[in-house]
């Protein structure tokens, strides 16, 4: 392949790596995405191809949809033991963020409320409310109808926004400020204003440090209040599961708050919080490794905030 084509392809590659997370939720499913696009795209007669970024978005959104197709896909994601990747803000493959969709479409709360749609209704949200294509390029990237992809993201929309509570986004420092004061009650013990600080329709997901083979999912506020007290009470065992004391950071992990537990500079854990109306309406704990990879490659890049907790 000659150099021209390949730095044709890799002008692309950041924004097909963010449609293929979005489609996967998994940054290592949308690299394999991406470098299998290319392998088809070195494989291709390239002077036939007039227009080689919609030939690329659509190679690589059907090898996603070949993805969340397959047998072992609706497996591991009907298993209830699945939850999207998290991915430290300012990686580049979160993707465009100018707008309140843009920007929701990432959230893990979306991420995971697509999981109800089906491969091609998750194919036309994405590539309208994230990358803003017209109901007729989203037609011939899918070889569907035009009138079928307004159906498609007409349910989409009524699935996700049905599920989720929509109620704008929650200014970032004032977010912050409330998952501090959520933390410093889970630390010291104050169950009552751990109560307090949760939604009446709050909800808890986690994937139980790897171990489980089921998320672990806790709902009414006494029981999530219950779940995080335990959780984030220091233990031997907990100590050495981490590989050592964790240091507590918060940071942005798809554009909300989050919670991370650091050894060593290796993130052993992450809790992202939904915030709403200055409460915490929805938890999700992810310390499965296989899942941190990706978050923890960028943060050792990253220049952290002074820890909140410098002894766990």
């Amino acid at each position: 392949m000659d150099s021209a084509a390949i730095d044709r392809f890799e002008v692309g590659r950041g924004r097909l790596a963010s449609l293929a997370y979005r489609l996967l939720g998994s940054a290592a499913d949308a690299e394999d995405a991406v470098q299998d696009t290319f392998l088809r795209w070195q494989a291709a007669d390239r002077e036939h191809i007039e227009v080689p970024e919609a030939w690329l978005t659509k190679v690589l959104t059907h090898l996603c949809l070949d993805r969340l197709r397959s047998a072992q896909a609706r497996h591991e994601r009907a298993a209830g033991a699945w939850l999207p990747e998290p991915l430290l803000e300012g990686d580049p493959m979160l993707g465009p963020a100018e707008t309140f969709e843009q920007r929701e479409s990432v959230s893990l709360a979306v991420l995971i409320l697509m999981e109800r749609l089906s491969p091609v209704e998750r194919a036309v949200y994405v590539l309208r409310e994230a990358f803003s294509y017209p109901h007729a390029e989203i037609a011939r990237i899918l070889d569907i109808t035009e009138s079928t992809s307004q159906q498609h993201v007409h349910r989409a929309r009524r699935r996700v926004t049905a599920e989720r509570r929509r109620g704008g986004e929650a200014d970032p420092a004032s977010a912050r400020r409330v998952v501090e004061e959520f933390l410093a009650a889970a630390v010291s013990g104050r169950t009552e204003r751990l109560v307090e600080l949760l939604t009446d329709d709050v909800t808890a997901v986690s994937d139980g440090a790897g171990l489980a083979r089921r998320l672990l999912r806790y709902t009414t506020r006494e029981r999530v209040a219950s779940f995080v007290r335990a959780g984030f009470k220091p233990t031997p065992a907990k100590r050495r599961l981490a590989g050592g004391s964790p240091v507590i950071h918060i940071a942005l992990v798809n554009g909300s708050p989050a919670v991370l537990a650091v050894v060593d500079g290796r993130v052993v854990g992450a809790v992202a919080f939904a915030v709403r109306d200055g409460k915490v309406a929805s938890l999700r704990g992810i310390a499965a490794a296989d899942r941190l990879g990706r978050l923890n490659k960028a943060w050792r890049q990253h220049e952290p905030d002074a820890p909140v907790i410098s002894a766990w």
